[in-house]
């Protein structure tokens, strides 16, 4: 898969092609019917499929002090592309002067003339332009006089505890938040996974035999603070069963927001790295207990814990 970010064109032979265009933060179960409309309407004419995305996330340039949300880095995003077979994925940097744009502008400067797609899917919700001026439905006449068709896909539903909804971002942010890990799978159509750098902690964990790696959230939206049955993939390729605590740590202090993952039956350095740890079910909240003796035979309880969760998925 080709990249192309920022001032970048396309390869010549990337021109012409059926473009999915959205925010697709997460590349959930929804946005992968949006990409797979793009890929079948490009491989049924005989173009390239491609998929062009905004960085930093329009929510992110309007309030850079919200709340962190973001369900995907900019890298795991790319990657999930790359995996649902587009050709290439276009980052589209989101700034003031892209914001300043009309939705004509949008359209003809980079629809059709930067990128010169033959044909571009959205979502049914897709806003674009100047104050979000512009719709999803405005596509098609707003293409006929540029060269380019256009259609919008309808929300995709899946059940839930909660019944039948429309799968999007912030159900699986509520998902997240209420530790429904099965939900927030179901969702995403994989588990909910954090990438980050391995930083060093107190190294306390090595004193009772529980050595962990730690790594800072950064603009991931925050789970439901507690103790998770988690997957580590590791830099060399390799999977490993693993217990982590997201949260604050409230028998340390000062409180630090981490996500400090036990990885069973491993040793090695990872510090400096960036592993992926999946959330694949949450075990119990964070507790403060009295004393180290107490922390290591929790920890011990909770790794038993998760290898019964993960061998059960």
């Amino acid at each position: 898969m080709e990249i192309v970010t920022g001032d970048c064109r396309l390869s010549a032979g990337l021109t012409g092609g059926a473009l999915a265009l959205g925010n697709f933060d997460g590349v959930h179960k929804g946005h992968q019917a949006v990409i797979g409309a793009a890929i079948a309407a490009a491989r049924a004419a005989g173009r390239p499929a491609l998929v062009a995305t905004f960085d930093p996330h329009p929510s992110r340039f309007f309030r850079p002090d919200a709340p962190p949300f973001a369900l995907t880095t900019p890298a795991q995003k790319l990657r999930h592309f790359a995996g649902l077979g587009v050709d290439a994925a276009v980052v589209i940097p989101f700034d003031a002067a892209l914001a300043s744009l009309s939705a004509e502008q949008f359209a003809r400067q980079w629809l059709a003339e930067r990128l010169g797609v033959s044909h571009v899917v959205t979502g049914e919700d897709f806003t674009f332009g100047k104050g979000r001026s512009g719709h999803a439905d405005d596509l098609p006449a707003l293409g006929a006089p540029l060269g380019f068709t256009a259609e919008a896909i309808r929300p995709v539903t899946q059940p839930g505890a909660e019944g039948d909804g429309a799968i999007s971002s912030t159900r699986i942010r509520q998902a997240l938040a209420d530790g429904d890990m099965p939900l927030a799978t179901r969702l995403l159509t994989r588990p909910f996974a954090i990438s980050a750098e391995v930083i060093h902690g107190q190294k306390l964990g090595r004193s009772i035999g529980v050595p962990t790696i730690n790594q800072l959230l950064g603009d991931y939206v925050r789970p439901r603070y507690g103790v998770y049955a988690v997957r580590v993939h590791l830099p060399d390729g390799s999977t490993a069963a693993g217990v982590a605590n997201l949260g604050i740590r409230p028998m340390f202090d000062p409180p630090v927001e981490l996500l400090e993952t036990w990885i069973l039956d491993w040793s090695g350095d990872l510090y400096g790295q960036q592993p992926e740890v999946e959330l694949i079910g949450w075990l119990r909240p964070e507790l403060k207990l009295d004393g180290l003796d107490a922390l290591q035979a929790q920890i011990k309880l909770d790794a038993e814990a998760a290898r019964s969760v993960l061998a059960a998925v």
